[in-house]
């Protein structure tokens, strides 16, 4: 692959962020399995497919691939590749059957269609035997390996990092997102997707939970970690870097919002910054003693972000494009299509495949023009090359948005023919650019509202007091025994540690916020806190007697078995902050 040409317009990445919750082992249909199923055939394999057509012909994608650490868990597990080949046999049992249905009532396009999606899932199932040998993990590494794109790591669960309540609980996320990088990618990490955007600087901090007891403690800056660990960069919302401290208009809505914003704002001192701030730059952000190494902070270019994010008036809402919530059952397959935004169910019309590739082109063309306009734009005001950063959930291309990964292709492979753009993933513009302004953000995430409020309402809010008392467990425990050389005590840790990390899973309270599937975030978050207190109290036990009876090493091995992630935990990473912000 050839690298960043001299001196260019300007670069262009898509930042792809990958994260489902840990799913395997903990329910199937409608909620769980069938979930990391559905991404791996609608998103990761379609993506993977057009990455590959993209290195065969010679081009570069610059795109930054964030994989999170329990994702990446979860694909290379050998559970799933069983019961993904398993899902596939019944989407293809599914159109097999509902081909025979439309053709016995003459319906010749809805046949067409049924043959289509029988053809797209069996090419689904060769691709994912032969052409990756059933390893994706292992099939993205080596486009990697080839310098067709940049992988970056994540949060070990996608803890929402500025909620969590021990700098102890923040480093090991951290910590283990770098561990699991290792293993799987088998290099050092460049990169951090910060779950949910969410960052927050060092400042006195108190548990935003009403009636928490607790003296404000000195919390370190989300940055600080990522620093201390090697990462070089993360990306933030626009409104980060440009809205000051503006937090949207859900402060109001919710008491313990407002108690967290202002004791930042009490106690948060601001660096002098730049008054004009451009997302098409990049910053060094620090809120630590001038003595640790700043990290560089990529910003989301807001106008191309919205021509995807958008299902309204954005590209995926185009009319001709397959309606991704009306489906057919039995099976569950998708023969409709968009129609109009304001289309009810009953009043979508059949898909037609033959109408889409006109407006994908034309799309394409639209994003890519608008991409060059922006950096136009910076390179005549500034006088030297800028950047457009466009992230979004890898998940909505293709899963949500079904022409998604085609129409993706379409734009890089027109970046690429492009002569003044540079197609570089983040580590690549990070060292073209050579960034030395360092500034300050305020508190904040890319969720509604700006702030935490997804992840911190009256709906959720019981769930943080179940996070920080298994966070003060651990680390209490983790300080009397991570050192104990005792091998039943250091699994029984581990286990505890991994109990821990899925219970600080962000999802949880976003699915409950959202009303989507939030019997089973509740069920979920209240199992791994089951887990984590019967297990602690094993670990206790075990720790003063040195023996536990038959039926609790039982429940050891069901939790190891079920949960059986993350083989590189280390329990010291609880025991103390490795860089303490006093």
């Amino acid at each position: 692959m050839e690298g960043i040409m001299a001196e260019p317009l300007g670069y262009f990445t898509f930042v792809l962020h990958s994260h489902l919750p840990y799913v395997i082992g903990h329910g199937r249909w409608p909620h769980g399995m069938d979930w990391l199923n559905e991404a791996a055939a609608e998103s990761y394999i379609p993506l993977l497919t057009a990455f590959n057509r993209l290195g065969a012909e010679g081009r570069r994608t610059g795109v930054t691939l964030g994989i999170t650490p329990i994702l990446a868990e979860m694909l290379a597990a050998k559970v799933f590749r069983r019961e993904f080949k398993d899902y596939l046999h019944q989407k293809i049992q599914a159109a097999t059957e509902d081909l025979v249905t439309f053709k016995r009532l003459g319906d010749e396009h809805f046949a067409s269609l049924a043959q289509m999606w029988k053809s797209r899932y069996g090419e689904l199932r060769r691709a994912f035997s032969e052409d990756f040998g059933e390893d994706l993990i292992g099939a993205f590494r080596r486009l990697m390996d080839a310098g067709v794109l940049e992988i970056i790591t994540s949060a070990a669960t996608h803890g929402y990092l500025p909620l969590l309540g021990r700098d102890t609980a923040v480093q090991a996320q951290v910590k283990q997102g770098v561990a699991a990088y290792r293993r799987h990618f088998g290099r050092d990490p460049q990169g951090f997707w910060l779950p949910e955007c969410a960052y927050r600087p060092r400042y006195p901090w108190v548990p935003p939970v009403k009636d928490l007891p607790g003296a404000p403690v000195l919390r370190k800056g989300v940055e600080e970690f990522l620093s201390e660990n090697g990462l070089r960069y993360f990306f933030i919302d626009s409104h980060l870097l440009k809205g000051g401290k503006a937090i949207g208009v859900y402060k109001d809505r919710f008491e313990a919002l407002e108690r967290l914003w202002e004791r930042f704002a009490a106690q948060y001192q601001e660096r002098p910054e730049e008054e004009d701030k451009s997302p098409h730059q990049v910053y060094l952000v620090s809120s630590a003693p001038e003595t640790k190494r700043p990290v560089a902070a990529f910003t989301r270019d807001p106008k191309t972000g919205l021509q995807v994010w958008s299902g309204e008036w954005g590209y995926p809402g185009d009319g001709n494009y397959l309606d991704f919530h009306k489906k057919r059952f039995p099976g569950g397959l998708r023969y409709w299509q968009v129609t109009s935004a304001k289309a009810d169910l009953a009043d979508k019309q059949p898909y037609h495949p033959e109408w889409v590739a006109a407006r994908i082109n034309d799309q394409a063309d639209h994003f890519v023009s608008l991409a060059v306009g922006l950096l136009s734009e910076f390179k005549e005001r500034e006088g030297r090359p800028g950047m457009v950063v466009a992230p979004y959930d890898t998940e909505l291309i293709g899963h949500w948005w079904f022409e998604g990964p085609e129409w993706l292709y379409q734009v890089l492979r027109r970046f690429h023919d492009h002569t003044q753009v540079s197609l570089s993933p983040g580590g690549e513009i990070l060292e073209a650019s050579a960034p030395r302004a360092v500034i300050s953000l305020p508190e904040g995430s890319w969720g509604e509202g700006g702030y935490h409020w997804i992840w911190l309402n009256e709906m959720n809010d019981w769930t943080w007091r179940h996070v920080y008392a298994a966070e003060e467990a651990m680390e209490e425990m983790a300080r009397l025994w991570a050192d104990d050389p005792d091998p039943r005590l250091q699994d029984l840790l581990k286990q505890c540690g991994r109990s821990l990390f899925l219970l600080e899973s962000s999802d949880w309270q976003f699915l409950i916020s959202t009303f989507s599937a939030r019997d089973y975030a509740e069920l979920r978050l209240t199992t791994h806190n089951d887990d984590f207190r019967r297990l602690a109290a094993m670990t206790r036990r075990y720790a003063g007697e040195r023996r536990l009876p038959t039926e609790d090493w039982n429940f050891l091995d069901l939790c190891r078995e079920r949960d059986d992630v993350f083989p590189d935990i280390d329990p010291r990473w609880w025991a103390k902050v490795e860089y303490p912000a006093v």
